[in-house]
């Protein structure tokens, strides 16, 4: 172990409040309009990416329908859904992902003699085709 000379201490001393002032400084520029700040996977410097895209979940991993309903919810409140706009008539394939409900597949498979693969090595979609042939 080396000792520190006084130039050393004072030195790092210096070298730990620039440290504190430039964390300020990053806390002051990560404040947004609103008075948020990053915490968490939340960075207000990124909220010009989040156009037209929204992100409900549950970080526990918890499976529940109200996870569902504040997706919803948040769609209908998106203003710019990426594709609206270019005809305010036709929707514009906005959608919500969820996690595919197993047991209510399985069932309803096995209703029609289907067997299914193990959950997680099957997939489900959802197509609207048109109706002319």
């Amino acid at each position: 172990m080396t000792e520190l000379t006084p130039s050393a201490i004072y030195g790092q001393a210096a070298q730990t409040k620039a440290a504190a002032v430039k964390n300020t400084v990053l806390a002051k520029e990560l404040r947004t309009a609103n008075g948020m700040t990053a915490q968490g996977l939340y960075d207000p410097r990124n909220e010009h990416d989040a156009c037209g895209v929204g992100f409900i979940a549950n970080m526990k991993g918890v499976k529940s329908h109200r996870i569902v309903e504040d997706g919803l919810a948040m769609l209908e409140n998106l203003t710019h859904r990426g594709a609206v706009g270019a005809d305010p008539l036709v929707g514009d394939g906005a959608g919500v992902l969820v996690q595919i409900p197993d047991a209510f597949f399985r069932e309803e498979m096995a209703a029609k003699g289907v067997e299914l693969p193990p959950a997680g090595q099957y997939g489900v979609g959802h197509w609207f085709m048109p109706q002319d042939a």
